[in-house]
């Protein structure tokens, strides 16, 4: 299994109220993506981070091997999901992949 962690910050320029809505998007789009998306095994997006974080938002996912991580980056739904809920709003983008037993 290959686990895949994703950790984002907001651009500056949005309001804190609408952080909070953003949030809840980012978090249903990705989480709604299990079952509809073959290999991932477990999606979870926490939205809910202490004040001593210098991040917004952490995708922790896992996905039965590599081979189906790289086919979720390009699946059509992830994109969507990507290019609608995610990237508008966000400019720094840290990823890490790695294997798990």
């Amino acid at each position: 299994m290959v686990k895949h962690v994703i950790l984002w910050k907001f651009k500056g320029d949005i309001p804190a109220e609408q952080k909070t809505e953003i949030k809840e998007g980012i978090k249903s789009g990705l989480e709604g993506l299990k079952g509809k998306v073959s290999g991932i095994v477990e999606i979870k997006v926490n939205i809910n981070g202490l004040e001593s974080s210098n991040a917004d938002v952490m995708l922790d996912s896992t996905f039965t091997d590599y081979d189906s991580l790289k086919a979720y980056s390009v699946n059509p739904l992830h994109v969507e999901v990507a290019n609608t809920k995610v990237r508008p709003f966000t400019e720094v983008r840290l990823c890490l992949d790695f294997p798990i037993d």
